[in-house]
Parts: structure tokens; C-alpha cells; sequence
């Protein structure tokens, strides 16, 4: 079972280029900064998340794909940012190969709750896990070690669309192998003030899933897209531009909604 001694959340989007590594490593930051000792797993094999923290590729000797071939544990494979309270288990090219490599295994898709489970894990607080943008092996490793799944949605035309495909998924897995797995919350991503479709897309997603949408509004900021290249989260690249004020707002939000949480319990 999966434990209560931290919370372990997958920031998941079938879709790519919807901002949801962004999401992960600015959530991940704001909610360092505010005192909570967060950790980072990689599990996309483009890395971007790791690359975005400043982890060289030449740096990452251990990895996310040595969780989950079960070689190494938690205590090996993190690494320290330069975020204080932040840290990553990076990813490597490797992991394009693990699909073959365990997809005979009984116990395939449990390998990342397993890892998760072992010594280090519970030093963190929080566990945000940033899946690749499709739905494979490594994306169901993810929602089967987690409590909830966070979900950045583009404000664009086909934003419902893709978001009904990611919800029934989410519920695929809560029959199939996480029961307790839920959505942690809908953060619309890449607003655009000027542009009535982006608005009109905010209604709409607002009126079909009501509270499960966040208040908060990440906005489009050339600011938050310039700071992966150099290594920082915009909430180091550049605190008082807007995308950095309202990752620090999503943050408020998702302590909120966990505190409500545990009372509820």
C-alpha cells in the first residue's frame, strides 16, 4: 500500500507542450521555499526536468531507470539542486529501453511504489513525479505509486478533449491497480489575457469540473520559458514576473487543498 508519510504526487498530461515540466519543477521549488523538503522524480527520458534543474547529463550517474530496474534505491540515485530543500532523482536516455526490459515482470508497473516505499523516500514531504506526454509504462508506474495526480491543461481549442482521455485513464488505473489514486487538482497553464479562446477554454473546463480546477492562472511569460536554459526554475530565473507569482499561488493552493485534505480524514 502506498504509505502516508509523505505525499506523493504525478504531474501527468498525455499531451505534450502543455507545461507540465515546467509545472513540476516551479510547483517543486515554491513548495521548497515555503519550508517543505521536496523531491523531484524524472521519468520522462528527455530529461527536461533534470536539465531544467541544472543537472548536467554528464553528472547523472544514477537514475530514475536504476529505480525502477531495481538496482539502486532512493538514498543512491537523488541528487541536491541548487534550490535548497530541493532535490531530483534525474533521468536518463536509458529509461526508452525499460518498457522492454520489465514489460514481462509480474510486477512491471509497480516498480516506482516500490522505490518509493524504501529507505530515503520518507525525508520528503513531497514526491512530484514528471511523467513523459503519453500514456506507457513509465506514466502507469507513476499513477500506481501515487496519492493524486496534478494535471496542467494549455488553455487551447482541444483542451477538454485530451483532458477526458487523461481522466478516464486516471480512473483505468484506480480500477485496475491504485484505488486510492485521485486528482490533486487541474492547473490551466500558457493564459493568455489578450486571446477570447483562452478565456472562453477557462469557462468551459471551470463549468465541467468545477473546484477541481485551480484559481490560479499560469500565465504566458517569456520569462518562465527562458529559465530552463539557464538551469534554473523561473522562481529563481526571476521571482517577480508574473509566471513565477502565480507558481508561488498554485503552491498556496496545493498546501490548501492538502490541509482540507487531512482535515476531511
Amino acid at each position: 500500500m502506498i504509505g502516508e508519510r509523505n505525499r506523493i504526487i504525478t504531474i501527468a498530461n498525455q499531451k505534450g507542450g502543455v507545461g507540465k515540466t515546467t509545472t513540476a519543477i516551479n510547483l517543486a521549488t515554491a513548495l521548497a521555499a515555503i519550508g517543505e523538503r521536496v523531491l523531484i522524480v524524472d521519468l520522462d527520458p528527455q530529461g527536461n526536468a533534470s536539465t531544467g534543474l541544472g543537472i548536467e547529463r554528464r553528472d547523472r550517474k544514477l537514475s530514475s531507470y536504476d529505480l525502477l530496474v531495481g538496482t539502486h534505491t532512493i538514498l543512491d540515485t537523488v541528487q541536491e539542486t541548487a534550490v535548497p530543500n530541493l532535490f531530483i532523482v534525474p533521468s536518463t536516455m536509458d529509461l526508452l529501453g525499460i518498457e522492454m526490459e520489465i514489460s514481462q515482470e509480474s510486477d512491471r508497473v509497480f516498480r516506482l511504489r516500490r522505490a518509493l516505499a524504501g529507505a530515503g523516500a520518507a525525508a520528503f514531504s513531497y514526491i512530484l513525479v514528471d511523467c513523459p506526454p503519453s500514456f506507457n509504462l513509465l506514466t502507469m508506474n507513476a499513477m500506481a505509486a501515487a496519492h493524486s495526480v496534478l494535471v496542467p491543461l494549455q488553455c487551447e481549442f482541444f483542451a477538454l478533449e485530451g483532458l477526458s482521455q487523461l481522466l478516464e485513464t486516471v480512473d483505468q488505473v484506480r480500477r485496475s491497480v491504485n484505488p486510492l489514486l485521485d486528482i490533486q487538482g487541474i492547473v490551466l497553464t500558457m493564459f493568455d489575457s489578450r486571446n477570447n479562446l483562452a478565456q472562453q477554454v477557462v469557462n468551459d473546463v471551470r463549468t465541467h469540473l468545477g473546484e477541481k480546477v485551480y484559481h490560479t492562472l499560469i500565465p504566458r511569460n517569456v520569462r518562465v520559458s527562458e529559465a530552463p536554459s539557464y538551469g534554473k526554475p523561473a522562481i529563481l530565473y526571476d521571482l517577480k514576473c508574473a509566471g513565477s507569482q502565480a507558481y508561488l499561488q498554485l503552491a498556496s493552493e496545493v498546501i490548501q487543498r492538502e490541509r482540507q485534505r487531512k482535515a476531511a480524514a
